[in-house]
């Protein structure tokens, strides 16, 4: 029997690219979506459509997803994993970097969100994962906006978890620590990298993507009766 289609959002590395991995070797078809396109192609995985998707452009997402549920049937479950994460102090951050990060880690969320929606609603069947951050639970310092952004998408997710339980649609939260992951990378305050990155070295090994793309498809694969509502994991060593 055919498995449903997966869409992952942010799948070229890291939380995304482990979880493709994981849920292609279940047999299930996927819908992979990244800017850096080249880098799903060279994955390899079969029953796979990859498309080049900036997350903050619905009508590119939508258009993506027609044609996957055109060669594989409706999308069964989104996992948002796409995010950018820029520290630095607010006084001295550029104002680009708070947008970026809203657009992406928010705007980007919800546009996932819109695009499969109306069909699990209309079927009553499906599952939205919101791959979030423990610092969308408390507060780090370096981290104001960026907390700030995880914060929205724990908000959305609750939220809309509660609007659609009656139509038996689930919303789940994945909340990792400290991951090693390339989302460090993307911080252009040598500063606050270099520090972030003594930080990780003093704790420790940090989570793994292929550990944080256990938890989604554990959370995934329980009855649909049942919903995982949220999932808080990191290093055992990570002490806040």
């Amino acid at each position: 029997m055919q498995k449903p289609l997966i869409v992952i959002t942010g799948a070229s590395s890291g939380i995304g690219e482990a979880t493709a991995r994981q849920f292609s070797a279940l047999g299930y078809p996927l819908l992979l979506l990244a800017r850096r396109v080249e880098r799903l192609h060279a994955l390899g995985l079969p029953q796979t459509i990859c498309r080049q998707v900036d997350v903050t452009d619905a009508a590119s997402m939508r258009a993506a997803l027609a044609e996957a549920e055109a060669e594989f049937g409706p999308a069964d479950a989104i996992i948002n994993n796409a995010g950018v994460m820029l520290l630095s102090e607010v006084a001295k951050q550029d104002a680009a970097e708070w947008q970026s990060m809203l657009d992406v880690n928010v705007h980007g969320v919800l546009n996932g969100i819109h695009a499969v929606l109306g069909g699990m609603l209309a079927r009553r069947h499906g599952t939205i994962i919101n791959v979030s951050s423990i610092a969308g639970r408390k507060t780090f310092p370096n981290h104001a906006v960026y907390c700030g952004t995880k914060f929205a998408v724990h908000a959305i997710s609750e939220n809309l978890r509660e609007e659609v339980s009656g139509h038996d649609v689930r919303v789940i939260t994945i909340a990792p620590g400290a991951v090693e992951t390339e989302l460090l990378s993307h911080t252009t305050d040598e500063a606050v990298r270099s520090g972030y990155e003594e930080w990780k070295r003093n704790m420790g090994p940090v989570l793994r993507a292929e550990e944080v793309a256990d938890a989604i498809r554990y959370a995934y694969q329980a009855p649909q009766h049942v919903c995982i509502r949220e999932i808080v994991l990191a290093a055992t060593r990570q002490p806040a």
